[in-house]
């Protein structure tokens, strides 16, 4: 069986994402933002990895970068196994579309359509067939408990099932890697730990989570915390090694 470059690396190698030196700056006629400073850090499978740090410091920048919406100013991303910061924007999109799912704060959902169809939308888009689509996400809603309301547009939903919708379709494609920006920041707070814990569930060996967060009842789900403040990293380590660590999820 012949296998590409990228697909060789991605089964070699169990670090998805990998910044090295990153630095971002944003430029507004004369004036200049650092938003990154020489980041470093890796994410690997097998991990949910918690990015925490004040509101500014520059977390969903870094979301970004690591994912190939933005590109670094200096440094170079990995991800899984692709130099994304350094291939044109098509190119980068299409390395994210093949090994990226995204879960948002505001779900991202299209209002018009129901559960299934904004599954099966984003799996069209990808070239699948419609069928074969519409298969797909059924199952993945499924997945995340909503086999009963695929026929629900997010209007009808809850706001804990506009986000399963949001993971189902995430997961829809079999990524590699999930990021997750502030997930639980519009939920209540029992339904903003389930679906942290949903996402848990993705946690394997050959798949990892990133999830930019404030809030820090959520350590009891992550594997490793790493905190920003002002552009840089502070704190990279296992959650078992901080002090003020909550005990994990009773099983």
């Amino acid at each position: 069986m012949n296998m590409d470059a990228t697909q060789i690396a991605r089964r070699q190698d169990p670090v998805l994402a990998r910044a090295h030196g990153v630095s971002k700056t944003f430029r507004s006629g004369t004036i200049e933002v650092t938003v990154l400073r020489d980041v470093t850090l890796q994410v690997r499978t097998g991990e949910l990895v918690l990015l925490m740090g004040p509101s500014g410091s520059g977390k969903t920048t870094l979301l970004c970068v690591l994912s190939g919406l933005l590109r670094p100013s200096v440094g170079d991303v990995d991800l899984c196994g692709v130099p994304i910061s350094r291939l044109p924007e098509r190119a980068a999109g299409e390395v994210r579309r093949r090994y990226v799912g995204f879960v948002f704060q505001t779900y991202n959902l299209f209002p018009a359509l129901s559960a299934l169809d904004n599954v099966a939308e984003v799996l069209t888009l990808k070239g699948m067939a419609r069928a074969r689509a519409r298969s797909v996400a059924e199952g993945s809603l499924a997945g995340v408990g909503l086999a009963s309301r695929l026929d629900h547009r997010p209007s009808e939903l809850s706001g804990g099932e506009r986000q399963r919708v949001a993971i189902a379709r995430a997961l829809a494609g079999d990524p590699s890697l999930i990021f997750g920006d502030e997930p639980t920041a519009a939920l209540d707070r029992q339904t903003g730990l389930e679906i942290v814990a949903l996402l848990k569930q993705q946690v394997n060996h050959h798949r990892g989570v990133l999830l930019v967060t404030h809030d820090a009842r959520l350590l009891q789900f992550a594997d490793r915390v790493i905190e920003i403040d002002d552009g840089r990293i502070v704190r990279d380590e296992p959650v078992r090694c901080l002090p003020d660590a909550a005990p994990g999820p009773t099983q």
